[in-house]
């Protein structure tokens, strides 16, 4: 997935009301960006990091940045926009990229299932419905094992037992997490940060929800799903 708009760098100043960025451009303007990340951002805030911008000239946008990228300046860059991984797993389904996801007649997004809730992909066509909830995953705390969530998320424990339900109906359901970070070869998940995710995950698991995670390549350029990495689970062993 190849951003719309070349991406301009820029350094943070600081990120506040979840959703909003100041931040210095090149050239010494201060603006500000929209931050489209509601997580903690845990590692990822810090003022005087490097950043990366997109601009836009819609008149309909009332901020003209969005923030995309922290580049960790040593090689390594962070996707920090959650509606990216989506956009990425849409392409690469409709090219039969997925590894774990053979190629499927009718890729749906945005589907109704469950109980108030919405399908990321219904991929049809292929024996069973598959159900495809995604996650973006960008936390890390031990170098090289990233962590899901950053932050509390009831809708994420929602998500898995909606899940478990499509199972029981007979469906296939599969958790994919896709660690937008190009310094993790594994993923972890973080129950000290929200215990009742973690015991819901473990419940789906024994349900028969599948898990996949991707790691990604990264540039100022886009975004682009690459192979399976692990899911190492409390134990440190792998799944």
């Amino acid at each position: 997935m190849e951003f719309a708009t070349p991406l301009i760098p820029a350094r943070l100043i600081r990120r506040y009301k979840r959703f909003l960025a100041d931040v210095t451009l090149p050239d010494g303007r201060e603006v500000v960006a929209h931050c489209p990340n509601p997580g903690s951002m845990l590692g990822l805030a810090d003022a005087g990091m490097k950043i990366w911008l997109e601009p836009n000239d819609d008149p309909k946008k009332k901020l003209k940045y969005g923030w995309r990228l922290v580049d960790h300046e040593n090689g390594h860059f962070t996707g920090i926009d959650t509606s990216v991984p989506n956009k990425a797993l849409k392409a690469a389904l409709m090219d039969h990229a997925v590894e774990g996801l053979p190629p499927y007649e009718l890729v749906r997004p945005e589907v109704k299932y469950a109980e108030g809730s919405r399908i990321d992909f219904l991929l049809s066509g292929q024996g069973a419905d598959t159900y495809v909830e995604v996650k973006s995953v960008t936390l890390m705390r031990r170098a090289g094992l990233a962590e899901f969530p950053d932050c509390v998320t009831a809708r994420g424990a929602k998500h898995l037992c909606a899940l478990s339900q499509m199972v029981a109906e007979g469906h296939r359901a599969v958790m994919l997490y896709l660690v937008q970070r190009t310094d993790c070869a594994a993923l972890s998940l973080s129950a000290d940060i929200d215990p009742a995710y973690a015991r819901g995950f473990d419940l789906a698991r024994e349900a028969g929800v599948q898990v996949l995670v991707f790691d990604c390549a990264i540039d100022p350029n886009g975004v682009t799903i690459r192979r399976t990495i692990p899911f190492q689970d409390a134990s440190g062993g792998h799944i």
